[in-house]
């Protein structure tokens, strides 16, 4: 149950992190404009804009995507937890920033992003702490 509580979490991180990574990468102006959307805007709350840094961003989120969807599809503890340490890195650093600078951000907004950043570091260290061993990784009832 908990390899596939692990894949599960890997796969679904993997997808988010593509959906941002394609986003920034291929339209940098737009996602830096409109991220997260529904008429929020917290990445423009952190001017100016850079294509270049904007598009690294996006570049950043593919390769995290790749580096999780690995274990995702064929588990191994080794492998899961290496990407998970690789997330965990991106996801603390990242958190630290924001509670330092808010940028233009406020109120509900700035709850709301500083929830997300904290929320984006606790799943990764969750499931690192889940990931089972190989070994009972074959046994369903672990």
């Amino acid at each position: 149950m908990r390899k596939i509580l692990v894949r599960l979490g890997l796969g679904g991180m993997a997808a988010v992190h593509l959906w941002w990574g394609l986003w920034a990468y291929a339209t940098p102006a737009h996602f830096f404009a409109v991220f997260p959307g529904l008429g929020h805007h917290w990445t423009a709350a952190y001017p100016p804009y850079n294509q270049h840094l904007t598009a690294d961003l996006g570049a950043t989120f593919l390769t995290l995507a790749v580096l999780l969807a690995v274990p995702a599809v064929r588990y191994r503890r080794g492998l899961a937890r290496l990407a998970l340490a690789g997330s965990i890195t991106f996801n603390a650093l990242h958190l630290g920033f924001h509670t330092v600078h808010h940028g233009t951000l406020a109120g509900v907004d700035l709850a709301a992003s500083l929830f997300t950043l904290v929320a984006g570091l606790g799943v990764p260290l969750a499931l690192f702490l889940l990931a089972p061993p190989d070994r009972a990784a074959e046994d369903p009832a672990v």
